[in-house]
């Protein structure tokens, strides 16, 4: 298989994020089903935590066990690295959105006031949205890296099923990016739809193509801690909206159901023994 062959299988893998995408577009959902994918989508994401950490901690935990201690040293110090810039880095950059969010609130009063017009800024759920699929898109590339990988060692097999696996991973964190918006009743646009499956699944496609030449483990380790520390940021802020809906027996089952999808559509992936 050529590798122009191996970069198409990995796009086609990255995009099927677009299958959950459309579930954003609901038009007035109920409190109940609002609050249903907000926690089914807690349930997702909680799986990726645990399956970039495990997969980032792979390489540091065979250095231990073979005594390498410069790569584990070095693992180590880019895995801590990577989780803390994606998770505290994420925390003062909400608090910058909220910011200009107070001020544009405070900046469309004035502009009532004077019957000029308000600047836009992007809302709480929009930004969610576009935080849950920062972090799945630097998940993704890290699993394009895995399939560019295979390919450049000649394990066609296995890269093959890594992007079958991979695709319907994908699948369901496109539903994960979306949960936010349909929760909050915010229709999303086409187009934005267009750039959040972009952003979450185009990194499927260029990890491929990168780790097709580029067979490295702590830069694959820096990506997975990025991905891991922003992906358990949002699930803390998804967890705060579950709270406020009061639904809690409705939100345990969902976060159960959420768990389940992450495991069953990695069920292939490990199958292939990724």
């Amino acid at each position: 298989m050529s590798s122009a062959h191996i970069a198409l299988l990995g796009a086609i893998a990255g995009f099927t994020i677009y299958l959950g995408l459309p579930i954003g577009r609901l038009r007035k959902p109920t409190p109940r089903l609002k609050g249903g994918l907000n926690a089914v989508a807690i349930g997702i994401l909680l799986f990726l935590v645990w399956d970039v950490l495990t997969h980032a901690w792979e390489p540091i935990d065979e250095g231990l066990s073979k005594h390498h201690w410069g790569p584990v040293a070095t693992g180590g110090l880019v895995l801590a690295a990577g989780l803390g810039i994606g998770l505290v880095g994420l925390v003062h950059y909400d608090a910058w959105i909220a910011r200009r969010r107070q001020a544009a609130a405070d900046a469309s009063t004035a502009a009532d006031a004077a019957n000029g017009p308000a600047p836009k800024i992007r809302s709480q759920a929009s930004s969610l949205a576009l935080m849950i699929a920062t972090g799945i898109g630097l998940h993704n590339f890290a699993e394009g890296l895995a399939i560019g990988n295979s390919a450049a060692q000649g394990e066609l097999s296995l890269a093959v099923l890594l992007i079958i696996g991979f695709g319907l991973h994908n699948a369901t964190e496109g539903f994960g990016i979306v949960a936010p918006l349909a929760a909050e009743g915010e229709r999303p646009t086409w187009t934005t739809l267009l750039w959040l499956g972009l952003i979450g699944g185009g990194p499927t496609f260029l990890g491929t193509l990168v780790g097709q030449h580029l067979v490295n483990d702590t830069l694959s380790i820096a990506f997975l801690g990025l991905a891991a520390g922003s992906i358990l940021y949002v699930v803390i802020e998804l967890l705060a909206v579950a709270r406020k809906t009061g639904l809690k027996t409705l939100t345990t089952w969902g976060i159960f159901v959420g768990l389940l999808l992450g495991f069953a559509t990695d069920a292939v992936v490990t199958a292939a023994g990724a």
